[in-house]
């Protein structure tokens, strides 16, 4: 409602679009012309005098809805004009409705305005043509039907006020949701660009190191899976950014830009942790086929960023081992490293952070729950138990 009282109808939209509802204006036309056919009749309408009063009580209700208050004017002064010229119709019932309708849809001040004026009528009527000695109960009466029309009008206002009201709410509800939506697909590909961009950088800055200490004749070969790993982990912020192209003049060997990986590209990424320096053992127990692609990619990434923290925080000479089984209704991750006492730690950047606690959130979605830690040997241990075939 408004600070005068009136209800507003809100903003057109998807929700407020009822397919198949008749127009307001031929709905108004159809009670006008019912209306006018029902008080019209022998007896009733007298001579032209009569007729053009008729027209005049009736008529306006076609706009009653597009200006009830004007509606309601036009009609209550053709009532007046007939209650002058001593014309008594049954089209005076006209009125009612245009205080229905001024009641449900105009400001209160009106409202207020429009039933006094009604009542006033009603007893001017009623002291009018009330039989003799019938003035009273003939006002009760007419009272009454006011005072029915106001309370109809109230009763729509009201409805009319709770449906924009759920009307908003369900808007609201929409809106709230596509803000999660939005929320949650940042935060998967801010998830996928720490994962695939860490990974890549601490790969290529582990064999920068290498390349500086390199023979000659390693030299190229170092340089080459430094290339190579750039190309990869520009591959997947492609893939992380919804950017899929064909594959073009830099993809590497065996690049697949139109899948994601999966468990069956873990070889290649313990090669790839070889190569930087990390000592890298792979098990895979059980057929991975049936797996949902979604699941497999999350497995990548647990053992991703679990590889990519032991090559940056692990000393130089550690190993590492994955071991992935995939059984009937669950797949099982483990990514342990040895921590081997005595070497020389890697230098690097720090982490951001962000990598155990983008672990457990992927964990989370597919009903996991992470164990990180250290060994009570040294090292350290990431385990997780997936449910792929109940998550959302």
């Amino acid at each position: 409602m408004t600070e005068t009282g009136a209800v507003r109808p809100g903003p057109p939209g998807a929700l407020t679009r009822l397919p198949g509802r008749v127009p307001p204006l031929a709905a108004d036309a159809a009670l006008a012309a019912a209306l006018f056919l029902v008080t019209l009749g022998p007896g009733r309408v007298a001579d032209d005098t009569g007729f053009a009063l008729q027209t005049a009580l009736v008529l306006p209700l076609v706009w009653r809805r597009q200006a009830p208050r004007a509606t309601f004017a036009v009609i209550a002064a053709a009532a007046f004009a007939q209650w002058l010229l001593g014309v008594q119709l049954p089209a005076d019932a006209a009125l009612l409705v245009a205080l229905g309708t001024v009641t449900a849809r105009a400001p209160s001040r009106s409202v207020w305005a429009a039933a006094l004026l009604t009542e006033a009528g009603a007893v001017l009527a009623a002291a009018r043509w009330a039989p003799e000695g019938r003035f009273l109960a003939s006002a009760a009466a007419m009272t009454a039907a006011v005072a029915v029309s106001a309370l109809l009008g109230a009763n729509a206002r009201i409805r009319r006020a709770a449906r924009a009201e759920r009307l908003a709410r369900l808007e609201r509800d929409r809106d709230e949701r596509e803000r999660r939506a939005v929320e949650e697909e940042r935060a998967r590909i801010a998830r996928e660009l720490h994962d695939s961009v860490t990974h890549g950088l601490s790969v290529v800055v582990a064999l920068a190191d290498a390349l500086g200490h390199a023979r000659p004749a390693d030299a190229s070969d170092v340089t080459a899976r430094i290339a190579e790993t750039g190309r990869q982990a520009l591959t997947d912020m492609r893939r992380a950014l919804g950017l899929l192209q064909d594959a073009g003049p830099d993809a590497g060997p065996g690049d697949d830009r139109r899948s994601p990986p999966g468990i069956g590209q873990l070889a290649a990424l313990c090669e790839r942790m070889e190569a930087a320096g990390l000592a890298t053992r792979l098990s895979v127990d059980g057929e991975a086929a049936g797996i949902p692609a979604a699941a497999q990619l999350t497995v990548h990434r647990l053992v991703q960023e679990s590889l990519t923290n032991a090559l940056r925080h692990a000393p130089e000479g550690s190993r590492a081992e994955v071991r992935v089984v995939c059984v009937p209704g669950a797949v099982t991750v483990e990514v342990t490293d040895d921590g081997r006492a005595g070497g020389t730690r890697r230098p690097g950047t720090a982490g951001s952070g962000r990598g155990l606690a983008g672990m457990r959130e992927r964990a989370a979605a597919f009903g996991g729950a992470l164990e990180a830690g250290p060994r009570p040997g040294g090292g350290w241990r990431v385990f997780v138990r997936l449910d792929p075939w109940s998550s959302p």
